[in-house]
């Protein structure tokens, strides 16, 4: 079953090992797609075709048609952050006769997933005011505790985030900011700041007799990102409106940054957009909004066969049955009647599959972007995704033929919406 798509897909997130170089990687192929690269402080495009910019980690792209009346956006809303340690001002301690990295914990990760992997540390150096991405090979690990040492470690473990899980990287005493320098080709004293994660260096791997299933680390939301990428690199035509995919940063930790859906970053691109079109009064601009929408792609639950009781008894979607339409009473998703005939209208036109999604009502479900956005912007939100197993694992499985159809389910929606 493997395919072009899922290679292509396996391809992107072994070029996006941290949250910048995802958004590095979206505008790159953008750009070889004929899409225009938009710094924010220069005069605004808005000229038919596609334009992309780049903010830290986050990165946003419209295409405009040749012929706007009763301006309109189609959004696609993603984040390109995952679960992950991002390592501490200083960098490396020493104690019993080792070298470790500090870290600290971002987004809700899975500590022992992330024990005895091959580790690499990926992210950005700021030094004369340069931005410059880094990534290293392996480098360090999380090493277990042997049982031996824990006779009870078979009914489970428990790790503490500040003792037990700093990646070991060397014996003796060892300095790392030298090695990254040398690997961006910078002084080491020139380094000013930094932003750096760790990451899993296990390539993307079919498994299964038919390479059905796709293993990976970052799936989510990597997968969302990468369905929009490739809808947006082959769009030539659509129903008249501005398509939109807005890819945030800090997602897992809230959104509430200036490259997370809580900030501007999303609404200042729509306003710039607008204007340059020639819509720049405020009444106008709201009616705009009001013939929107946004499909908010973030990855959801599959059932998982060894815990069946943690899932609705009524709702039990699958791996490679297509994307989920995430529903919640209380709103952590935004989906309602008018959002799922959206999303029923693309897969439609798409002929893929979709499942419904409820968390039982003992077992709260998490949230994404989609609520954020609808608050912020009024825009008709949905909230989809493709299923995983094991979600904020080092790990997580999807379904090539799911990977497949987000991303044509997406495509869709841009073209006919």
């Amino acid at each position: 079953m493997i395919g072009q798509h899922s290679r292509d897909y396996a391809r992107f997130i072994t070029a996006s090992p941290s949250s910048y170089h995802a958004a590095t990687e979206v505008a790159r192929r953008l750009e070889e797609a004929g899409y225009r690269r938009q710094e924010e402080t220069e005069e605004w495009d808005a000229t038919p075709g596609g334009h992309v910019l780049v903010r830290d980690g986050a990165v946003m792209a419209w295409w405009v048609p040749e012929n706007v009346t009763d301006l309109r956006f189609a959004i696609v809303g993603a984040h390109t952050d995952s679960p992950t340690f991002k390592v501490k001002p200083t960098i490396t301690s020493n104690r019993s006769g080792y070298t470790s990295v500090n870290v600290e914990t971002y987004g809700g990760l899975l500590p022992n997933s992330w024990l005895n992997r091959d580790l690499g540390i990926a992210g950005r150096l700021m030094a004369g005011g340069t931005e410059h991405l880094v990534r290293t090979g392996a480098i360090m690990v999380i090493p277990q505790l042997a049982i031996h040492l824990d006779r009870e470690a078979g009914k489970g473990i428990e790790l503490g985030r500040q003792q037990h899980l700093q990646p070991l990287l060397a014996t003796g005493e060892r300095e790392l900011m030298g090695d990254l320098a040398a690997l961006a080709g910078i002084d080491q004293s020139d380094i000013d700041g930094f932003d750096l994660v760790a990451y899993d260096l296990d390539e993307p791997a079919h498994v299964g007799p038919d390479d059905e299933f796709f293993a990976a680390g970052r799936q989510d939301n990597l997968l969302s990102v990468h369905a929009g990428l490739t809808a947006f690199e082959s769009l030539q035509a659509n129903n008249g409106a501005v398509a939109i995919l807005a890819c945030f940063d800090h997602e897992e930790i809230g959104s509430g940054t200036a490259t997370g859906a809580r900030g501007p970053l999303l609404e200042t691109v729509l306003r710039r957009t607008a204007a340059a079109l020639g819509v720049a009064d405020e009444e106008s601009l709201q009616r705009a909004f009001a013939r929107s929408s946004c499909v908010s792609a973030d990855c959801g639950h599959a059932i998982h066969p060894n815990y069946p009781e943690k899932h609705d008894p009524d709702h039990t979607p699958l791996l490679g049955k297509g994307p989920l339409l995430k529903y919640n009473a209380n709103q952590a998703y935004t989906t309602d009647a008018k959002g799922v005939a959206l999303w029923k209208a693309a897969c439609r036109e798409a002929e893929v599959p979709t499942q419904d999604f409820v968390s039982r009502n003992d077992v709260p479900c998490g949230s994404t972007i989609g609520p954020l956005t609808a608050t912020r912007l009024g825009i008709r939100t949905v909230d989809v995704g493709a299923p995983l197993l094991s979600m904020h694992s080092v790990r997580e499985l999807s379904h090539v033929a799911d990977i497949r159809a987000m991303a044509g389910a997406l495509a869709a929606y841009i073209a006919t919406f």
